[in-house]
């Protein structure tokens, strides 16, 4: 059904695209540098987890409709960056002293979660890529291509987790070290609120 070699290889381009900098390992980075350890992993595991739903919708052939219709593209185009908006504009006006005392941070963490998964979800250019990406090592020679395609999505979720893992255990390791300077941390905070915008703006002005 699926070759090692065809793992492999997956695997490899894979590595290769998920620590290209871009808008979810920017947030990952940024909330653990603002916030800590467990707001970047809980932020590394909601975007590694919102592939699985872009796996189902390219082994569906949903994503094709946002490649192909400019109405659907920009109407989650739209509801992505304005999600970013968002969440940037509410991690700029926090409390930082509530993050670095550890105040509500399991309460945090599953927001951070939730916002994650959602902002992964609403954006549509993680879904062609699936579409676009995926099928180059799907071989139909080898039969039940959906059912490959499934494979490689789910493992494209695990070595997510690893990578935006080790970016997350980075971040938080220098929140640790901004506990005992409370004016820094908030500037970081504002810093990280900012860059969240700046995304949410690109999203939308962005061409397909």
């Amino acid at each position: 059904m699926i070759s090692i070699d065809q793992i492999v290889l997956f695997s490899l381009a894979s590595l290769v695209l998920i620590f290209t900098p871009g808008p979810d390992i920017i947030y990952v980075l940024t909330r653990g540098v603002a916030q800590g350890r467990s707001a970047a992993l809980a932020a590394a595991l909601g975007f590694s987890l919102g592939n699985i739903g872009h796996t189902l919708l390219a082994v569906c052939g949903l994503s094709a409709i946002l490649a192909s219709s400019a109405v659907a593209f920009t109407a989650v185009k739209i509801a992505g960056g304005l999600y970013l908006l968002y969440i940037g504009w509410k991690l700029w006006a926090a409390d930082p002293s509530l993050a670095l005392g550890g105040e509500g941070e399991h309460k945090t963490a599953r927001v951070i979660f939730r916002q994650s998964v959602m902002a992964n979800m609403l954006n549509p250019k993680v879904a062609i890529f699936f579409l676009a990406f995926f099928p180059q090592f799907v071989r139909p020679a080898q039969g039940h291509p959906a059912l490959q395609m499934t494979v490689l999505g789910l493992t494209f979720v695990v070595l997510t987790m690893f990578g935006f893992g080790l970016v997350a255990l980075g971040a938080g390791a220098l929140n640790s070290r901004l506990a005992a300077r409370p004016s820094l941390s908030a500037w970081l905070h504002k810093g990280a609120g900012a860059i969240l915008m700046l995304l949410g703006l690109r999203l939308l002005w962005a061409d397909r």
